[in-house]
């Protein structure tokens, strides 16, 4: 696909996946492979996303200094931690490069499976993601990742609210999330997916209050 056909078949990060589509307008990780772009783009149930803009400053200390915790906690266990860039593919019925319909880059990762990685990023759920939110992509991590990450199996995602300095834990429990309460400045929080780790609330936001 050329690449000004390709940016006209982009979704804004406000768009809805779900509206009403032609078959044709569908893709799959074999297309996205095939792909020159100047930006950013996730793929989730078939509809082409655009990343938001670059990462404003407090995006980019909040996920430095959480991936940077989560580095040294896993050091020498088996879970490891990515950031984005980095394609994590969610496939429902199988791993075929043609059958998989949603590739996202998550803020933040971790996935204790090491079959789960390979050359190209990851290929199943993760343990746990972290999504920092960004102006103009609200709608996209609270809804439309929300579902597919549900649906994947991803044990725990947490969604972070820079401007507003909280976090809410969403925990996969017989297939569903439940939502935590709203964790801000001042707490600390637990993974259960990652057993043992917790998180600073104070050293996250301390910048940012």
């Amino acid at each position: 696909m050329e690449k000004e056909e390709l940016k006209n078949k982009v979704e804004e990060p406000t768009a809805d996946y779900l509206s009403s589509e032609k078959a044709d307008d569908l893709y799959t990780y074999a297309d996205y492979l095939t792909w020159q772009m100047d930006e950013m783009v996730e793929l989730i149930k078939g509809k082409i996303f655009k990343q938001a803009a670059a990462p404003r400053v407090n995006h980019q200390r909040i996920s430095i200094k959480i991936s940077s915790d989560l580095f040294v906690f896993l050091d020498g266990k088996n879970c490891e931690v990515f950031t984005s860039p980095f394609d994590v593919r969610l496939p429902i019925k199988s791993k075929k490069n043609e059958d998989i319909d949603t590739v996202v880059q998550p803020d933040i990762c971790v996935v204790c499976d090491p079959e789960k990685i390979d050359e190209l990023g990851c290929v199943g759920a993760p343990d746990l993601v972290i999504e920092i939110l960004s102006p103009g992509n609200n709608k996209k991590e609270l809804q439309n990742k929300y579902e597919v990450y549900e649906e994947s199996g991803i044990k725990e995602y947490w969604v972070i609210h820079p401007n507003e300095c909280t976090l809410i834990i969403n925990t996969l429990i017989n297939g569903k999330y439940q939502a935590s309460r709203i964790f801000t400045h001042g707490d600390k929080v637990a993974s259960q997916a990652v057993e043992g780790f917790v998180l600073d609330l104070v050293e996250v936001f301390d910048d940012m209050i």
